[in-house]
């Protein structure tokens, strides 16, 4: 079992370090857990690479869909190694313990881009909602110029909330505890082991969650339902379908990321226990980034046809 001190060897100092209560405590779980992760990060890794380099190198994917979809994959990519390489060392080292600088960089990082991917994906969804709705409009209203203000805003929002977040969580006194209850410096648990007033900041954090996650998918609602009535309002069939399946990656993408972070925050605080929310972070933090790539791959022709294009002139010198 790993060995849960408290790191401070006076009392009432402020802590340097922190202790990651990490997936397990069982020496036996450890090497099985460190295969399955590191095998879970590589796909993760060159999965969202190989969408970032496909959809940036072939000319049939310049289009705004495919631009916010590589966008997407490199947020994914940035929260995944914002906590899968620590968490890795984690089942190898003895303890399980990050710095106070790495962990304010851990949370400001994992922030940025778990906040940009909100309005990504609700970017997308306005995306899609153009592409069906206003056909004849299309490349007039995503032009280049609104596609990376989108993107740009999504950034700086995320930004400028992290920095918020973190200047808030770190700002409270750690003179106690320095074990935090999960397995990567997130706000919520760090205060937890607070000995200042942290009320203020959990309001905060709340606040911004809340707004975050609610207007983010307001509009991925209200794109959809635009797309719902147009849908209905059309006489062929095979136009709904084509309709529906130039939409489905993105509504599956969403359900489960969404799905995901309501599960978190909307179940009771009587129901809540570590361990669920354990799971649910791990499936949020390392299993979705992992998932997408496959989610906007496999069902997609164009992209399908990319990446046969790409083995073709790769392959050229060699025939």
């Amino acid at each position: 079992m790993k060995e849960m001190i408290n790191l401070n060897e006076t009392p009432g100092c402020q802590v340097t370090e922190f202790i990651l209560m990490g997936l397990t405590n069982r020496p036996e779980k450890q090497g099985p857990l460190f295969v399955v992760f590191f095998l879970n990060y590589m796909v993760t890794a060159v999965g969202n690479l190989g969408l970032i380099i496909l959809t940036s190198v072939d000319p049939h994917l310049n289009t705004p869909m495919y631009f916010f979809l590589r966008h997407l994959a490199f947020v994914d990519l940035g929260y995944s190694s914002a906590v899968g390489p620590k968490m890795l060392v984690s089942f190898i080292e003895e303890k399980n313990i990050i710095s106070y600088n790495g962990c304010v960089m851990q949370l400001f990082f994992f922030g940025i881009f778990i906040a940009s991917e909100l309005f990504i994906l609700s970017a997308m969804a306005y995306d899609r909602y153009v592409a069906i709705c206003k056909p004849l409009y299309y490349m007039v209203i995503m032009s280049d110029r609104v596609c990376w203000i989108l993107v740009a805003i999504s950034y700086l929002y995320g930004i400028m909330i992290c920095l918020v977040v973190t200047t808030e969580t770190f700002a409270s006194y750690f003179c106690e505890s320095n074990i935090i209850r999960n397995f990567y410096c997130d706000s919520l648990p760090i205060l937890s082991i607070a000995c200042s007033d942290t009320s203020e900041a959990e309001l905060i954090i709340m606040s911004f969650s809340a707004f975050n996650l609610v207007s983010s998918l307001l509009i991925i609602l209200i794109s959809y339902m635009l797309i719902l009535v147009t849908i209905l309002r059309m006489n062929s069939s095979e136009g709904r379908h084509k309709t529906v399946s130039t939409c489905g990656s993105h509504l599956t993408g969403v359900v489960i990321f969404y799905g995901t972070l309501l599960f978190m925050y909307l179940q009771p605080q009587s129901s809540h226990s570590f361990d669920t929310d354990k799971m649910a972070s791990v499936f949020y933090t390392l299993v979705i980034p992992m998932l997408n790539p496959f989610i906007y791959s496999l069902r997609n022709k164009e992209v399908k046809g990319a990446l046969r294009r790409l083995f073709k002139k790769s392959c050229k010198p060699f025939l």
